[in-house]
C-alpha cells in the first residue's frame, strides 16, 4: 500500500489510516470497522500469488473399496508409515469387529479427500495425494477372533545375521499408511490412531520415505541408502504373473496376501570404507544403472555362468544378486522404504531400509531366500536385520463391508 506523506509530521500515512480515520471522524466506529475488514480483504487479494504452471497433484485419489486392499498393488508413494498395535487385554472379537468398522470407514473417507467422522482437523485431509491405508492381522489378533491362522502366520524362524530388538518386532495389528504428502500421512496415523485407541496400544512405528514423486520418471526403480536399485525384478502389478505371486487363494486370506516386514540397519560409516568395485561386487550389479555385472542394462538377465580371464565368475557366488536369485522358482514382490534417523555416538548415520515382502505363503516363498541370504551374502557384513514381524493382509471390502469380515464376520 502506497504511504501519503504528512508535511506536518514528516512520517508516511498509508490509505487504511486515512480512510479509517475518515469513517472514525464521520460515521463513527462500527463503520470505521467495516471499513478495515474491506481493506483488508482487498489487500489480501492483491497480494495473492498468480496461479503458476506447476502441476498439483495432491487432490489425486486411490479407491479404496475392491477386492485387494489398495496399499499393495498401486504404485509406491513418496512417504509411509507402518504401525503395530498390541490388543488392550479386554478387547473380544467383538470388539475386534466394532474396531475393524471404524477404523475402515475412517480409512475409507480419509483416502479420497474426506474428513473422518471425528476429524477435528478436517482441512488437513483434503490433499489425500494417492492416500492408501492398509490392514494387516498378526498372529494375536487371529487367536483372539477365534480364527484358523495359516502356517506361515508365526514369527519368522532364528536367521544367524539377526539381532532383532523388541522395539520393532511382533505385533498384532498392522495399519500402513502411505501417501505422496507426509503431512497426510501424519495425520491419517493421528486419526486412525485415535480411532484404535480404546482397543490397542501402539507398539511400534516406522517411518519411511523414497524419492520425492516428480523426481525421476514414473516407473523407476527406487534406491536404497547405498544407493543400489533395489526391486529390479519385482513382478508387475496388473498382470498374471503378479497375482500369482502376490494374492493367496485359500481361507479367510483369499484375495489378500501376506507380508513380512524387516527392518534392516545399514552400517553406512563402514560401507564408505569400501570402494566402488568391491561394493558392485558385494551386489552383483553396477551402481550407474543397476545392470547385473554381466550385462548393460537393469532390467539384462544374468548370466551367472559368465567368467572372466582369470577364469572367476563374473558375478561372484557371495554377491547379494544370486543369493537372492535361486534358481528363480522362489519370487516375492517388494515395497520397501528407507529410514534415516539421527545418529549417536560418533557415527554419520542411523539409516537402513523398512523392507516389506508380499507373497502368497511366507514359508514357500520367503523363507528360502532369507534362508540363502543368512548362509552366504557379502551384503551382511554392511546389513543387521533389527525387526521382524509377519501379518496377514485380508482382503478388500465392499461399500457396505469392512476389512477384516472374512474373519470376523
Amino acid at each position: 500500500m502506497t504511504p501519503v506523506r504528512d508535511a506536518g509530521s514528516g512520517r508516511g500515512v498509508n490509505r487504511r489510516q486515512l480512510l479509517i480515520g475518515g469513517a472514525v471522524a464521520g460515521l463513527g466506529a462500527a463503520a470505521a470497522i467495516g471499513a478495515d475488514l474491506a481493506l483488508t480483504a482487498q489487500d489480501r487479494a492483491s497480494s495473492t500469488p498468480t496461479t503458476g504452471t506447476e502441476a498439483v497433484t495432491g487432490g489425486e485419489t486411490i479407491a479404496f473399496h475392491g477386492p485387494h486392499q489398495a496399499g499393495i498393488a498401486a504404485v509406491p508413494q513418496a512417504h509411509a508409515t507402518f504401525i503395530a498395535l498390541d490388543l488392550r487385554p479386554s478387547t473380544s472379537r467383538d470388539g475386534l469387529r466394532r474396531m475393524m468398522r471404524i477404523l475402515t470407514d475412517d480409512a475409507a473417507r480419509l483416502t479420497q479427500g474426506e474428513a473422518a467422522l471425528a476429524d477435528s482437523e478436517a482441512e488437513l485431509a483434503a490433499a489425500p495425494a494417492r492416500l492408501t491405508v492398509t490392514f494387516g492381522f498378526g498372529p494375536g489378533l487371529v487367536a483372539r477372533a477365534g480364527g484358523d491362522a495359516p502356517e506361515w502366520l508365526a514369527p519368522l524362524p532364528a536367521f544367524s545375521i539377526d539381532r532383532l530388538e523388541d522395539a520393532w518386532s511382533g505385533g498384532d495389528l498392522l495399519i500402513d499408511i502411505a501417501s505422496d504428502d507426509p503431512l497426510t500421512v501424519a495425520h491419517t496415523a493421528r486419526m486412525l490412531l485415535k480411532d484404535a485407541r480404546r482397543f490397542a496400544t501402539v507398539r511400534w512405528r516406522q517411518d519411511g520415505f523414497r524419492r520425492a514423486r516428480g523426481t525421476e520418471q514414473p516407473g523407476t526403480t527406487m534406491r536404497n541408502l547405498f544407493g543400489q536399485v533395489d526391486g529390479t525384478v519385482n513382478p508387475t502389478p496388473g498382470t498374471h504373473d503378479f497375482d500369482a505371486v502376490v494374492w493367496a487363494t485359500d481361507g479367510w486370506v483369499a484375495g489378500g496376501t501376506s507380508l513380512v516386514i524387516r527392518r534392516i540397519r545399514m552400517t553406512l560409516d563402514t560401507w564408505d570404507e569400501l570402494d566402488r568395485s568391491g561394493r558392485e561386487q558385494s551386489i552383483g550389479r553396477t551402481l550407474s544403472n543397476g545392470a547385473p555385472l554381466t550385462g548393460t542394462k537393469e532390467t539384462d538377465e544374468p548370466d551367472f555362468t559368465a567368467t572372466g580371464t582369470a577364469g572367476f565368475p563374473v558375478i561372484p557366488d557371495f554377491a547379494h544378486i544370486r543369493r537372492a536369485r535361486g534358481d528363480g522358482t522362489e519370487r516375492i514382490y517388494r515395497r520397501s522404504y528407507n529410514y534415516d534417523l539421527p545418529p549417536t555416538g560418533d557415527g554419520v548415520s542411523e539409516s537402513g531400509l523398512i523392507f516389506a515382502s508380499y507373497q502368497s505363503d511366507v514359508i514357500a516363498q520367503f523363507l528360502p531366500i532369507q534362508r540363502r541370504l543368512d548362509e552366504l551374502d557379502l551384503l551382511n557384513q554392511w546389513t543387521i536385520p533389527i525387526g521382524s514381524a509377519v501379518f496377514a493382509i485380508p482382503p478388500g471390502c465392499d461399500r457396505d463391508g469392512f476389512i477384516g469380515e472374512t474373519l470376523l464376520a
